[in-house]
């Protein structure tokens, strides 16, 4: 595909994918780290992921610039990524060694156990939003496990898919044990069906996870897929004097919520349920606080709303937002892209959103926020939970036991009462519905990739003179 710059639409250096013999090439060269990587200690594991996290930090300002460039992501938010990306290789190389301990269990040997020991070769299909976090967040865990990883990135960002690879061999890993292929879609396929792949992650749309699981299916190959989302905000606002206040905080936080990466986030907020007959003063409050985002120059410290990352990606937005329009929704603010070079969007606040509209039941993967009124708690989680998508929720009261009751009523794979939903590597992250399957980060995502092999001893004395015996 041709690359521009998503700030300035200028052309990026061609980067040529791997031939067919490269692909190969590095696909034996990964069977064959493995052999080798399996059998290394997790304390030689843990000093070479702490390393990688030495060398993000160390290139930081290179690989944050490498990520505005190629997808238009704020300065400031690419240097917290790459921060983020290294505090998650410490913390496996910190925790792998205990959410890998093998567990004990009582049964007629004299000893049994479980342990979690490598699988092989695991293909990461990654995205371009968090062209960096998603890749480390998939690679840490697996590469601590004694697994090795092959990364097929986005074909928007090659650059960052090389320098991931340069990030862990200047870390000290072997050839091999981490390996981009610079592949197209359509080649995609017969990478997942290669002997060498024992399973697959991937990060991105319905449509690509319905292929890829299909694809893995047919080839016995598990898989983890994080796909789209349609998170609901839902507000609560207090009783009394202190509900406009509260309302006005809870605008604020939405801004925030929505535009972050220019709101081309899984997780970003996108559903604004607002309880009891207070939508009109919240869509006021919000319209506000998004005209009052920064947008601009991503490499300038001051802006929060850079550009979206392609042409098309805009076009579809708009699309979807004008849709809405149509079928009821109202304007007010927004709507419109930038008239200045680079794939700008005003952030966009839709009022009087239903079910049905596209604003409501599909993913808006940019600056655009929907807002939906709700009589009531009930009427508010049935609107949460409107949605194909599953992936996170967020309930915003002062009322936190409420809130902590509304939670097991929430379709999502994570809720977060009073705070925007984020991930972290202490915790797992994933979906239900069509947001996906499977769990990453924490002990849950480091043991997706592992063989649960049961191990059964018994006393070799023992054991025959029970025979004997019988």
């Amino acid at each position: 595909m041709r690359r521009v710059n998503p700030a300035t639409e200028e052309p990026l250096e061609d980067i040529p994918d791997h031939t067919p013999a490269e692909v190969e090439s590095r696909l034996r060269a990964a069977g064959d780290a493995f052999a080798a990587w399996r059998r290394t200690s997790m304390d030689q594991r843990r000093a070479a992921m702490h390393r990688a996290a030495s060398v993000l930090r160390r290139r930081s300002a290179e690989l944050s610039a490498l990520m505005t460039r190629e997808m238009g992501k704020p300065i400031v938010a690419a240097e917290a990524e790459v921060e983020k990306c290294a505090a998650c290789c410490d913390h496996f190389a910190d925790h792998a060694a205990e959410y890998l301990a093998p567990e004990c269990i009582a049964s007629d040997a004299d000893r049994s156990y479980v342990r979690f020991d490598p699988i092989g070769a695991v293909l990461a299909i990654m995205p371009w939003n968090f062209p960096f976090w998603q890749v480390v967040r998939f690679a840490a865990p697996a590469l601590m496990a004694g697994n090795v990883g092959l990364l097929k990135h986005a074909p928007n960002v090659p650059g960052c898919a090389l320098a991931l690879e340069s990030v862990f061999r200047e870390a000290g890993f072997p050839p091999g044990v981490f390996t981009t292929l610079l592949i197209d879609t359509d080649a995609t396929a017969a990478v997942i069906r290669h002997p060498v792949v024992r399973a697959v992650t991937l990060t991105g749309s319905e449509r690509a996870g319905m292929a890829v699981a299909a694809e893995a299916g047919k080839a016995l190959k598990k898989t983890v897929l994080e796909l789209g989302g349609s998170d609901p905000f839902v507000v609560i606002p207090p009783e009394g004097q202190d509900s406009l206040g509260f309302l006005l905080e809870m605008a604020e936080e939405a801004a925030k919520a929505r535009c972050i990466n220019a709101g081309q986030s899984c997780i970003a907020a996108k559903r604004f349920i607002i309880v009891g007959g207070w939508t009109d003063p919240f869509e006021q409050h919000l319209a506000s606080a998004m005209q009052d985002m920064q947008v601009g120059d991503p490499m300038d410290r001051e802006t929060q709303v850079g550009p979206l990352a392609r042409l098309d990606l805009l076009e579809h937005l708009d699309d979807q937002v004008q849709r809405s329009i149509k079928q009821g929704a109202h304007l007010l603010y927004g709507a419109d892209r930038l008239d200045r070079k680079g794939y700008y969007y005003n952030p966009t606040v839709l009022g009087g959103v239903r079910p049905g509209m596209p604003a409501f039941d599909e993913e808006t993967f940019g600056p655009v926020a929907a807002v939906i009124a709700a009589k009531d708690v009930e009427e508010a989680i049935h609107l949460a939970n409107q949605s194909r998508y599953g992936l996170g929720a967020s309930i915003w009261t002062r009322d936190v036991e409420l809130a902590e009751r509304i939670a097991p009523e929430i379709d999502a794979g994570c809720v977060f009462v009073n705070g925007a939903v984020k991930s972290d590597p202490r915790l797992p992250f994933g979906g239900v519905k069509n947001s996906g399957y499977g769990r990453e980060l924490s002990s849950f995502g480091i043991r997706e990739f592992v063989n649960i092999k049961t191990v059964w001893v018994k006393d070799a004395e023992q054991a025959r003179d029970a025979r004997r015996s019988e």
